[in-house]
Order: C-alpha cells, then sequence, then structure tokens
C-alpha cells in the first residue's frame, strides 16, 4: 500500500506540473494516470487502496466543498439566490430527461432502465467544477456578477436532484408495482433545506466553540474539529438523507460569517490539505474508470451522452433566462455545467451489482461520460473563462 501511495503523489505531481506547463488543466493529467495505475491500465494500484478509494475521494471532497464555503460571500449569494435555483434544477432535469428519451429511442432499453441511465449521467461533477470556480473566483474572474458562486451554489444541489431521480427510477426498474412518484419529487426540497439547516446548526455550534476557546485551541486543533465537524455533518446527511454535502458548504459559510479571522486562517490552511487531497481525488477518479467497459458503450452511448448535453445546455439557457448575464457568459456557464465524475464513479455501477437487466450498459455509457466530459469540461473551463468572462474590478486576493 506504501508503495501506492508513492505513485501517486508522485506521479500525480509530476503530471498536474506538465499539464499546467503545457497550459492545460492538471486534473486531466492526474486522473490520466489514475487509469494508467488502476486496474483498467498497468494495475499498480494495491488492493487496499481501491478498496478505500471512494472514502479517500469524498474526503477530498469535503474539503474542497468546505473551501468553497469559507469562501462564499453571503451579499454575492443573496445577489445570485433567485438564478442559482433555477441552476440547480432546471440543467438537471433537462439532461436527465433528453437522456432518457434518447435511451429509449436510440438502444431501446425499457423506460425504467432508459432513466436510470438518464439520472446517472445527469448530474455535474463537484470535483471537477468547484475547485474550477474557486481558481476564477480567486482571480475575480466573473465575480463583477458572482458567476462562480452562482455555479458553486447551484452545482451542490444539481447532484440531490440528479441522485434522488436516480433512486426513484431504479426502484422503479427493479419492482413491478408502482413507486410514489411525487413523494420522492418532494423529498427532494425537504433534502436541500435539511442539508442547509444541518450546515447552519454545525456551523454555528463550530463558530461558538472556536469564539469560547480562542485562546487556549491551537490552529491544527481548529483544522482537526472543522474537518471532523464536516465529515459529521455527511455521515448525518447519509443518515437521515439529507444534503450531507450541501451542508458542508453551509457550514464553511457560517463560520466565515460568524469568525472571519479565524475562517481566512482555515482556508488557508484547507489549500495546504488540498494539495494533497486533489492529487488523491482526480487520481482515484481516474482508477475507477475501466477503459474497457466504456469502449463497449460505443458510438450510440456516445450518441446518447451527446443529447444528453445538449438537453443540459438548453437547461441553462432556461434557469438564465431573463438574468442580467450576457450571451458570453451564459456561454461560459454551459461549459462549466459539462463535467461529469464525481457521481457517476459513484453509482454507475450499482444498477449493474442490483442485477438490472443493462445494468453492463448503463455502466460502459456512464465511464464513457468520464472519460469524455471531464477533461472537455475542465479544458473548456479553463480556455473559455479568460474569453467570456470579464475580470472583476477588485479581483479577491489569492488565499493560497
Amino acid at each position: 500500500m506504501l508503495a501506492s501511495v508513492i505513485l501517486i503523489l508522485v506521479l500525480g505531481i509530476v503530471a498536474d506540473r506538465l499539464f499546467r506547463w503545457l497550459k492545460l488543466p492538471g486534473l486531466l493529467g492526474m486522473i490520466l494516470v489514475g487509469i494508467l495505475l488502476g486496474p483498467s491500465g498497468l494495475d499498480l494500484l494495491d488492493d487496499a487502496i481501491i478498496t478505500i478509494s471512494s472514502d479517500l475521494r469524498m474526503i477530498a471532497l469535503i474539503v474542497i466543498l468546505l473551501r468553497a464555503g469559507l469562501g462564499l460571500d453571503r451579499d454575492t449569494l443573496r445577489r445570485v439566490g433567485g438564478i442559482a435555483v433555477r441552476m440547480s434544477a432546471l440543467p438537471c432535469l433537462f439532461e436527465g430527461a433528453a437522456v432518457t428519451l434518447a435511451a429509449r429511442a436510440i438502444l431501446g432499453l425499457p423506460w425504467a432502465e432508459a432513466g436510470v441511465l438518464g439520472f446517472v449521467l445527469a448530474a455535474v461533477s463537484p470535483a471537477v467544477v468547484v475547485p474550477s470556480m474557486l481558481a476564477l473566483r480567486e482571480r475575480g474572474l466573473g465575480m463583477d456578477k458572482g458567476i462562480p458562486v452562482l455555479i458553486l451554489a447551484a452545482s451542490s444541489v444539481d447532484d440531490v436532484f440528479a441522485i434522488t431521480l436516480f433512486g426513484v427510477f431504479l426502484t422503479l426498474a427493479l419492482q413491478s408495482g408502482q413507486v410514489a412518484l411525487f413523494a420522492h419529487l418532494a423529498k427532494i426540497p425537504l433534502q436541500v433545506v435539511g442539508g442547509i439547516a444541518l450546515g447552519l446548526a454545525a456551523g454555528w455550534l463550530l463558530s461558538r466553540l472556536f469564539a469560547r476557546q480562542r485562546p487556549s485551541l491551537q490552529h491544527p486543533e481548529r483544522l482537526g474539529l472543522l474537518l471532523a465537524a464536516a465529515m459529521g455533518t455527511v455521515l448525518i446527511g447519509e443518515w437521515v438523507q439529507i444534503a450531507g454535502l450541501l451542508a458542508v458548504m453551509t457550514l464553511g459559510l457560517v463560520l466565515s460569517e460568524r469568525n472571519k479571522g479565524i475562517a481566512h486562517g482555515m482556508a488557508s490552511a484547507l489549500n495546504a490539505v488540498w494539495f494533497f487531497a486533489q492529487i488523491a481525488l482526480f487520481v482515484l477518479i481516474g482508477a475507477a474508470v475501466d477503459v474497457r467497459v466504456a469502449w463497449q458503450a460505443g458510438l450510440l452511448g456516445l450518441a446518447v451522452i451527446a443529447i444528453g448535453l445538449v438537453g443540459r445546455g438548453l437547461g441553462v439557457a432556461l434557469a438564465l433566462w431573463r438574468s442580467n448575464l450576457t450571451l458570453r457568459e451564459r456561454l461560459f456557464c454551459a461549459i462549466a455545467y459539462l463535467p461529469k465524475a464525481t457521481v457517476q464513479a459513484a453509482v454507475g455501477g450499482v444498477p449493474l451489482a442490483l442485477g438490472v437487466g443493462s445494468g453492463a450498459l448503463i455502466l460502459a455509457i456512464a465511464v464513457l461520460a468520464i472519460i469524455i466530459t471531464a477533461p472537455l469540461g475542465a479544458l473548456g473551463i479553463s480556455l473559455a473563462a479568460p474569453r467570456l468572462l470579464h475580470p472583476s474590478p477588485t479581483p479577491l486576493p489569492d488565499s493560497s
């Protein structure tokens, strides 16, 4: 296992530096390293690393969402709030519906299984989107209208819609009886509100603790408590079925509002933690990709993914209708919503494991979506942001 950790760190750092030298996003290199080292490549990673990879990816995701929450600004959030609500739902629903229809028409899947595929693909990847938006926020790009904050806020809720509807269609595919569709849909606002409430409570308690124990708590102790609290909200969220990852971001926002000095120190510390966490996240996402499975999806799978992305683009256009964003800024938002990785890697194999008839095909298309959209989206964000977004008159300082 130690040798695997060395390979992940060294090759991840080298790939990151190489791709950034080539003016490409470093995460592309780390994902490719993961594919190379993983079971579908040279198979050099210890089985123990592969076994716990989902937990390691979750910890890394918690770190980046904490960074996002600590960097959010309440006034900017208030300014983009209405648009963020639409952006959190409409693109996901449009893409899920488009993939469902395409899977039925092109692949001949039963409606329920087509819906499973639709909402496996419909989730945007916070693992790719959040770091990219944080980088733009620190550079001040698009911050005159709060575009990075808008996408940060909306993308975390987007996954709630996708995973909930994935569960609905998976139940339909596994059961012959009727599923209470509206009862499941009603859970979505409860999950969102519950996640926000949990984050507010955890953030308030943590800020009170930090304020009361300020002289005695050392900086590393505060960081440890912050990470433990964030992981605890995710566990509670899974237990009571609310949006735990949204709670993590809310926790960071509350701490930033109530203890600005401490929050700034925490954000700086998390930057250092994120250096290692991102390597684990993206290399292990790459290791979870089975290129041979993706190959099985073929051109028909590629066509279904493309139709879904068109649907997502239409959803973004509708969500931003009558907003104050220019056409160029709306195009950027559509590009930023392309990447898929985290959810697809986590749930793509679930239908196959549960015996869904087209489970192998669903997994193959989910893997193909990661291979295509994670690099495409990351590269698109990197290239499009300087061309489509305006620099803020007062760029935010780089907290690193």
